[in-house]
């Protein structure tokens, strides 16, 4: 059975967790902090990040995006991609930005962490990439149900991922009344079994990290 290497509040991970289970593949959840002493993360990606697929014949597939791709491919059934060209390439930019809008959070995550060593202008230019890149979420969606196409797939996938994200991180930048259409769109994807299955939620960090 392949297993899947995730932290809780990880938007990267919670991303191929509901592929998998929107594809119903099976698998074992492996939940730890990648920079806490122990961690088995580093034995499987050179990279020392999460997320990591475990292959049942002993390799290891990292990087959300890469490991998305895999599974897309392995795993034919249940696409999470059109069949189009261009509905492919949306789905795409969709994921570059919500991406882009999470490494940014993580940024000001540790930033934050340094305490009065922070920088104001550093956080201050990954706080405008978040709003930005939501902002641009909010427009390439509008009031669709579904980012790309008819159904749930990357691009909803990703989109949430990172709005979730942003509920558990960075809980003072209202997006919801900025963008009331987006916080629909949000609302509805939290309420099917792949998303409630696998809200976000803090981990404890006990090895120091900056």
């Amino acid at each position: 059975m392949l297993q899947l290497i995730s932290a809780t509040p990880s938007p990267y991970a919670r991303k191929v967790r509901i592929a998998l289970a929107e594809k119903n593949i099976p698998f074992e959840l492996i939940t730890e902090v990648p920079w806490n002493q122990g961690a088995i993360t580093p034995q499987h990606n050179p990279l020392a990040k999460l997320p990591v697929l475990l292959l049942e014949d002993g390799g290891s597939v990292y990087d959300s995006r890469f490991i998305l791709e895999y599974l897309e491919l392995m795993y034919p059934q249940t696409p999470l991609l059109p069949a189009d060209v261009p509905g492919k390439l949306a789905a795409k930019q969709l994921e570059v930005l919500a991406d882009g809008v999470c490494d940014a959070v993580v940024l000001v995550f540790f930033e934050r962490m340094r305490g009065e060593g922070a920088s104001a202008d550093w956080t201050a230019r990954q706080m405008h990439k978040i709003e930005a890149g939501v902002g641009a979420l909010a427009r390439l969606i509008g009031g669709r149900e579904f980012a790309v196409g008819d159904r749930l797939g990357l691009g909803d996938i990703a989109a949430g991922a990172a709005l979730g994200y942003l509920n558990v991180r960075f809980q003072e930048f209202d997006w919801q009344t900025l963008h009331p259409a987006l916080a629909a769109y949000a609302a509805a994807l939290e309420q099917r079994p792949s998303f409630a299955q696998t809200r976000p939620y803090p981990q404890t960090i006990t090895s120091k990290v900056v």
